[in-house]
């Protein structure tokens, strides 16, 4: 991979990391524009997102630093804001979900679930879940309201974006708005859970990859320091524009998406495995 692919691809992974439409799968099918990139592989992907998250981190850092100050005063017995620390709770329980199942099926995720053609199911079924979930919500509930049974949910939600084409955000904002959540409280709370998970398999694919041939160290780099930069910029935007619009539009990009996926497979344009 060149340096002008690897931008190219944290271009993608920035663009479409918080929207609901599955960084992973465009990852997955922007390998084909490049001869000889095909699938950069779940290593690339999980690597990468750390750049975008990382921009969680910087834009929601008020939020984190009392959440984390709230949740360590707790835990050494001292004054704290008790929804600051309930919350830190509920991100460390719904993060296990993603981290049990994706040790567990590990070996799938990295192969199988890999195939476009799952992909496109994907893409496809959760867009319409996801425009379901915003047309039935109640949208009235914010993070004040959760429960516990709530943020497993949440988590269990966010663990079928080990799947490409399911969306993290796209999971974890449908299962909200579904519980009644707001569009923008689901989105928020997407984010806030999505960083125990995306920097521990990022970090973690790092270490374990470090050795191995793949699409190279600078070239991930540079993917990873592109997706921040863009990702960063998606975030604000997406915040503001979700206050005052519905998800439709995301839906019926996913299911165009999909559908032009399947053509390309069914025409046998690009293949469904690497």
């Amino acid at each position: 991979m060149t340096y002008l692919e690897a931008a190219f691809m944290g271009l993608v992974q920035g663009l479409t990391e918080f929207l609901p439409v599955s960084s992973s799968a465009h990852l997955r099918i922007a390998g084909f524009l490049f001869p000889g990139v095909g699938d950069p592989g779940a290593a690339f992907t999980a690597i990468v997102q750390i750049g975008t998250e990382l921009a969680v981190v910087i834009y929601f850092w008020n939020d984190i630093r009392k959440i984390a100050l709230a949740w360590f005063r707790q835990m050494g017995g001292r004054d704290h804001d008790r929804q600051d620390a309930r919350l830190g709770w509920l991100v460390v329980a719904g993060s296990v979900p993603i981290v049990v199942l994706g040790l567990v099926f590990q070996d799938l995720i990295e192969t199988s679930l890999r195939n476009l053609y799952i992909t496109a199911a994907t893409l496809i079924g959760f867009g319409l879940v996801l425009g379901l979930c915003d047309r039935l919500g109640r949208r009235t509930r914010t993070l004040t309201n959760m429960t516990w049974k709530d943020g497993m949910i949440f988590g269990f939600a966010q663990a079928m974006a080990l799947i490409p084409g399911v969306s993290r955000s796209g999971g974890t904002i449908s299962a909200g708005l579904a519980m009644g959540y707001t569009r923008e409280t689901a989105a928020r709370y997407s984010f806030l859970l999505a960083i125990p998970a995306v920097f521990g398999s990022g970090f973690y694919q790092l270490w374990s990859s470090w050795d191995e041939p793949g699409v190279g160290l600078a070239a991930t780099a540079t993917a990873t320091v592109v997706s921040f930069a863009i990702g960063y910029v998606v975030i604000a935007v997406f915040l503001r524009m979700i206050s005052t619009m519905s998800f439709f539009p995301f839906v019926i990009y996913r299911v165009v998406l999909g559908i032009l996926l399947l053509m390309l497979l069914w025409t046998g344009m690009i293949p469904a495995t690497a």
